[in-house]
């Protein structure tokens, strides 16, 4: 994590400090960014659902106001949280990012999912609370297996039909119930393309709050079988050439990080560092 950011449970009703505004189009913008006075924040009329403390930002601490419904203010607008990972300051995207889990997790645990009480935000730490059942809802993470096959100076890219027109990638998919990261990522490649593979080697992890993913990124070898695609999943999948590869993910994403690591290695180039 950044030096210029760090998560922490901070009680709403501490007064000071910075805030982010979160709606349905994402978050508010200005000219200087999505961070904001608090003070300032809370006087433009937001139709507030909630509001939590995230951590500190620069030194800082930062809140999330979370809302109903997005609201017009005057000179700003609402942009989505995947423009941020695109462009400009990382740190900030981390910070967009948390947000929005925050945000999501605590949008839809207002009621107790054992017995349909509303519950309220517990102030010492990241949990919303049941009096009626005395269940606690912690925040949710759900792991997911990302990996890029490869054979020799060929890797295997593959698309969904919601992916962007032309764009390519690696596999991916959810861990279920007992699998170890290892178990997952071979039966996730087997169902998605029939191929199986060997020397799985861990690469990184990317937190993608999209809504809720912590995604584990490793390098696979191809060790036998013919592409053969998952109905309804996989729109196309074939081997690439590294020197003839598709249109990629974007670049901060450890889907492209995997892709590029990996040719940057077949080729003796410095290796890229993944983003976080």
């Amino acid at each position: 994590m950044s030096s210029r950011w760090s998560t922490a449970v901070l009680d709403p009703d501490t007064p000071g400090g910075l805030a982010v505004a979160r709606g349905p189009e994402g978050f508010l913008i200005g000219e200087a960014g999505p961070v904001f006075d608090r003070g300032w924040l809370k006087r433009q009329g937001l139709d507030v659902l909630g509001e939590h403390g995230i951590g500190h930002l620069d030194g800082q601490p930062l809140f999330l106001l979370e809302l109903r419904r997005t609201t017009q203010v005057p000179d700003h607008q609402w942009q989505g949280l995947r423009a941020f990972m695109l462009e400009g300051d990382y740190t900030l995207y981390q910070v967009l990012g948390y947000a929005a889990q925050i945000g999501t997790w605590a949008r839809e645990h207002r009621f107790c999912g054992s017995c349909g009480q509303p519950t309220t935000q517990v102030r010492w730490e990241r949990a919303m609370y049941c009096a009626a059942c005395e269940l606690r809802s912690y925040p949710r993470i759900s792991p997911s297996m990302i990996v890029l096959v490869t054979r020799g100076d060929e890797v295997l890219l593959a698309r969904s039909p919601r992916f962007v027109t032309g764009v390519y990638s690696t596999l991916a998919g959810f861990a279920e119930p007992g699998e170890s990261a290892e178990d997952c990522l071979v039966r996730e490649v087997l169902e998605e393309v029939a191929v199986e593979v060997r020397n799985l080697r861990y690469v990184g992890s990317q937190c993608w709050p999209f809504p809720h993913s912590m995604m584990l990124g490793f390098h696979a070898e191809y060790a036998s079988g013919e592409i053969v695609m998952q109905p309804g999943e996989i729109e196309d999948a074939r081997w690439f050439d590294i020197h003839d590869l598709p249109p990629l993910p974007a670049t901060r994403s450890i889907a492209r990080h995997l892709i590029d690591l990996y040719v940057a290695q077949r080729l003796g180039l410095p290796e890229p560092v993944l983003p976080g």
